[in-house]
């Protein structure tokens, strides 16, 4: 009993003795927390750094080594007033003879005149000296342009110090990332070429620097494939949706029922008799009157189906009908109903005739997607325009057309590769020796109705001569006793029999 009551005396003690040297720590802790709290609420805040390319780029990508132009933004804090400001940016950053900075201070949506010095930019640093220093609460919006940013693992970020008004250097929070991609193999290329002197008297004639513009050129070629893979995609979907479409249309307008066959000449006429162009502006313009949104490739790969569908209901119709009625007749002594003659014996047959058609319309289906950029999708085109607007030079639109000519012109000698093919085959399988012969006899005729040679053709003349000229009379065959017979005729008809 007395060695347990000594163990608890003396677990009270420990817990007293505890608690007496918390105490004036928590007190200590909490008044240093108090006077630092003005301090730590006057911090200025770094809240958005944002980088855009300044030239030849689509999109946010930001290449490393391309001039770019990066945003960096902060809010003074309660309490405290800022004289200056340093920014650091990792090592790499070069700054070229055009860079500069461009100072926005914001009150709320007030803008304010801001007093400073102009900013200064050399070895990767920036510092900006305020004549006025900077009230509490104001937003600071910091514009560098013609920034050559590096590609370090984990993105660019910007740090610094700032002194207030007091003379007080404080660091900076550390900006938000920014992504950074590495030079791609086109950007070397278009450095190479601005330190090639052909390629300076290249630019120096203003319709080649317009229109053909190496170093954009290059550049374009990579920015643009994406928008050609989008566009390739469009018409690769619509168009397989049109066909189908197209075909029942067909059917529908040569049926017999007069209903439908006037609700698919409706349709066709109504579609073909209006443009594209209108056809989708009224797609993606009435749609969300009516509170129907949907995807912008959605509703462009709708809008391209259905007015191919239309001209693929015709060139579908055509092949039909251009199948002789013995085709149908044959069919129908087999057996065959209405339905198994169209689909076992037509179509089959029509298919193969409006090959050449239907890759016509393929065609102007890939080179109307064009269209679309007039409603914001993003394709080859949107891509183009976006380009000609980022460098004030025609020649993306030159690239993009060179990248329609990559589909079209194979394509359009596939076509008429299939037209000599399928005329040489419906013709039979010696067309050409046919029509050779009915050549050469053509002649033969018009040389025995005319006494007159055609000039250069020493066989016809001569069958010529023999035509005009006067017919030998055979002497009267005369009968002697001694004579033998003549058997050939007997043989031969012997020989026939």
């Amino acid at each position: 009993m007395k060695k347990s009551d000594r163990a608890q005396r003396a677990t009270a003690a420990n817990e007293r003795l505890t608690l007496r040297d918390i105490l004036p720590k928590a007190f200590s802790l909490m008044l240093a927390f108090a006077l630092m709290a003005p301090c730590l609420a006057g911090a200025i805040t770094v809240d958005n750094t944002t980088a855009r390319p300044t030239q030849t780029t689509v999109g946010n990508s930001v290449y490393a080594g391309d001039p770019t132009r990066v945003t960096w933004e902060c809010v003074v804090g309660e309490n405290e007033e800022v004289s200056s400001i340093f920014l650091q940016y990792p090592e790499g950053t070069v700054f070229s003879n055009e860079s500069y900075a461009r100072l926005t201070a914001l009150d709320g949506l007030d803008r304010l005149e801001v007093d400073a010095v102009d900013p200064i930019m050399a070895d990767g640093t920036v510092r900006i000296e305020f004549k006025t220093p900077l009230a509490p609460g104001t937003r600071l919006r910091v514009e560098m342009y013609f920034v050559a940013l590096p590609a370090p693992a984990g993105g660019v970020v910007i740090t610094g110090s700032y002194t207030t008004r007091s003379g007080a250097v404080q660091d900076l929070p550390a900006s938000p990332a920014i992504e950074v991609v590495g030079k791609s193999s086109a950007d070397a290329m278009v450095a190479w070429l601005d330190e090639q002197p052909w390629v300076e008297k290249w630019n120096s004639v203003p319709f080649l620097r317009t229109f053909f513009k190496p170093q954009l050129i290059v550049a374009s070629f990579p920015s643009l494939f994406k928008g050609w893979l989008r566009a390739m995609a469009l018409v690769l979907i619509g168009f397989p949706l049109a066909i189908p479409l197209g075909l029942v249309l067909a059917l529908l307008k040569i049926g017999k029922f007069k209903l439908t066959k006037g609700l698919a000449s409706l349709y066709v006429n109504v579609v073909r008799g209006t443009p594209l162009f209108l056809q989708i502006y009224i797609a993606f313009f009435g749609l969300p009157l009516m509170g129907i949104t949907a995807n912008n490739y959605v509703v462009g790969v709708i809008v391209l189906a259905m007015n191919s569908s239309a001209y693929l209901c015709e060139i579908f119709r055509a092949g039909i009908q251009s199948i002789h009625k013995g085709q149908f007749e044959a069919a129908a002594s087999l057996g065959m109903n209405g339905a198994q003659t169209m689909f076992n014996v037509i179509i089959p047959q029509t298919v193969r005739r409006v090959i050449p058609t239907m890759t016509s319309e393929f065609i102007l289906l890939y080179k109307d997607t064009s269209l679309l950029s007039a409603v914001g999708v993003m394709e080859l085109m949107m891509f183009g325009k976006s380009l000609v607007a980022n460098t004030g030079n025609i020649t993306p639109y030159i690239v993009a057309a060179c990248y329609y000519l990559l589909v079209t012109l194979p394509l359009i000698k596939l076509v008429n590769v299939l037209e000599a093919r399928l005329s040489g085959t419906d013709g039979g399988s010696g067309g050409k020796t046919k029509a050779k012969k009915a050549r050469k006899s053509g002649k033969k005729l018009l040389s025995a109705i005319s006494p007159v040679p055609l000039p250069g053709d020493a066989n016809v003349a001569q069958d010529a001569a023999q035509a005009t000229a006067e017919p030998e009379v055979a002497a009267p065959a005369v009968w002697r006793p001694d004579a033998e017979p003549d058997l050939s005729l007997t043989d031969a008809g012997h020989e026939m029999s």
